[in-house]
């Protein structure tokens, strides 16, 4: 999966595209009632996801094994679209259930890019040695 960074920034740059053509429409029309729609795509879809490509980028132990690094792309990506989307229902529909479906897949991926760092990081961790003291 040498490429799985990328995907995640083109991922993260289409919710750039979109959170900004959003931004530019609620500010020609002075309604700025989608805010939290606007929000979310750009720091869930843009900086969430760019840090996270760019985490794969410089940890490449990351995306060595395809199986969890797609798991956790798929939950990332999808709900990163998802959750603005769900947003917007719940605010123009007084429908939540798919802001708070997409939030906890979010939550799942976020745990789980966490859980993978974490187990890379004592997977890395040096072995102690014992201090040797130069003899005089």
């Amino acid at each position: 999966m040498p490429r799985l960074p990328l995907f995640f920034i083109i991922a993260a740059a289409t919710c750039l595209l979109v959170g900004v053509c959003l931004g530019i429409m609620m500010g020609i029309q002075h309604d700025f009632h989608l805010a939290p729609v606007h929000a979310h795509l750009n720091l869930l879809g843009w900086t969430s996801l760019a840090l996270m490509g760019l985490t794969y980028r410089a940890y490449p132990q990351l995306h060595a094994n395809p199986v969890p690094a797609v798991a956790q792309f798929a939950l990332s990506t999808s709900s990163a679209f998802l959750f603005p989307f769900g947003i917007y229902l719940s605010i123009e529909q007084q429908a939540p259930a798919l802001a708070i479906a997409a939030s906890l897949v979010w939550l799942a991926g976020v745990v789980m890019f966490l859980l993978r760092l974490v187990l890379l990081a004592a997977a890395r961790s040096p072995r102690r040695h014992p201090v040797m003291v130069p003899a005089e």
